[in-house]
């Protein structure tokens, strides 16, 4: 089989495409090859990697990635994860799916708490939300 090349973008390519890349790998390697990457590069973010192992998901050796790193693999399925990464998509050659499913930002939400445990459950829900958006994923041509 064939597997498809999707790569998962937004903004800072530090927590929502990681856990998608990892969801992805772990869930559905058998049907796709991912990555992921952002717009800008903001760093793996720790909390992210943190909830994904809880899950039983190792993003520890991701790192954060600008699109242009990837400009030689040929995507078949492009997922924009936010509204801003969707405004601003690069642009890619050949026959490219786009999907796009917004979630919210944990770090964006969380920014001036102080209550570890209450912002890690918000980066548990998203974490969940993404998972489930992989486990359902049905590109329109397969």
């Amino acid at each position: 089989m064939n597997k498809k090349k999707i790569l998962v973008l937004c903004t800072g390519n530090s927590c929502r495409s990681q856990m998608a890349e990892g969801w992805f790998k772990e869930l559905r390697g058998d049907e796709f090859d991912v990555w992921s990457a952002g717009i800008e590069s903001h760093g793996l973010n720790p909390r992210a990697v943190k909830v994904m192992a809880e899950a039983g998901v190792d993003i520890s050796f991701h790192h954060s990635k600008l699109t242009d790193e990837l400009e030689d693999i040929d995507f078949d399925i492009v997922i924009t994860v936010c509204d801003s990464a969707r405004e601003n998509c690069p642009y890619f050659p050949g026959n490219v799916d786009r999907f796009h499913q917004s979630f919210d930002d944990p770090p964006g939400i969380t920014q001036e708490w102080t209550d570890e445990e209450a912002i890690l459950d918000v980066y548990r829900r998203v974490r969940d939300e993404i998972r489930h958006y992989v486990k359902t994923f049905k590109p329109s041509n397969i």
